[in-house]
């Protein structure tokens, strides 16, 4: 409990941060608790390397431990905390000799769970996108940000993020439309197949 006995879990990310300010540790936890995973998710999702999505999910918190004093209640912690991701994530990519880092699943086993075409196939489409409109729907379908606050993290009017995001699904539908098709084709040339296959009713046993 903080202050005055409310839950920790009633407050807003913006009173803990405040409170985190504070000194309080409980706050600071109760912090690291909502936003590890999702910062994590953010990490590996855009990179290859599961162990620096971890560690770069870590220095993020740092970097909020560090910066306490001087944080300001102007923006949400939400943004707050994607923006210091987001430089986390372009000084990654540097140091990778230039080289684009790879989308990966978020986890593990999503990767093994369907070598799912569909995955696979969001995956490569993801990567033919134009890399600010890229990060524009991630920021929207994975993080789950709205236009307003992905304007604010990436200093955009609310106007071209929507301009950007239609182009990106449209891009991104383009893509996937086809190889669903010839999925779906492929799955119903099988089920014919089985049917030919199978005795007709009656026919079992017939002489």
């Amino acid at each position: 409990m903080l202050p005055g006995g409310e839950a920790v879990t009633m407050i807003s990310d913006e009173a803990l941060m405040l409170e985190f300010q504070r000194g309080s540790r409980e706050a600071f936890e109760e912090l690291f608790a909502r936003y590890r995973e999702p910062l994590y998710g953010f990490f590996r999702r855009r990179l290859a390397s599961k162990d620096r999505a971890e560690d770069l999910a870590q220095e993020t918190f740092l970097a909020v431990i560090r910066a306490a004093v001087r944080y300001e209640p102007r923006a949400l912690v939400k943004t707050y905390l994607y923006g210091i991701a987001l430089k986390l994530l372009a000084a990654e990519r540097r140091k990778l000799s230039g080289n684009e880092a790879q989308l990966e699943p978020e986890h593990e086993e999503a990767a093994q769970e369907i070598a799912s075409d569909e995955a696979m196939w969001v995956r490569q489409a993801l990567e033919k996108l134009e890399a600010g409109e890229r990060e524009i729907l991630m920021l929207r379908e994975y993080e789950q940000l709205n236009y307003a606050e992905i304007a604010e993290l990436l200093r955009l009017p609310v106007n071209t993020v929507r301009t950007r995001l239609f182009r990106a699904r449209m891009a991104l539908k383009e893509f996937l439309e086809p190889k669903r098709k010839l999925q779906g084709a492929k799955a119903d040339g099988a089920g014919r197949e089985r049917n030919v296959a199978r005795p007709a009713a009656g026919d079992e046993g017939a002489k």
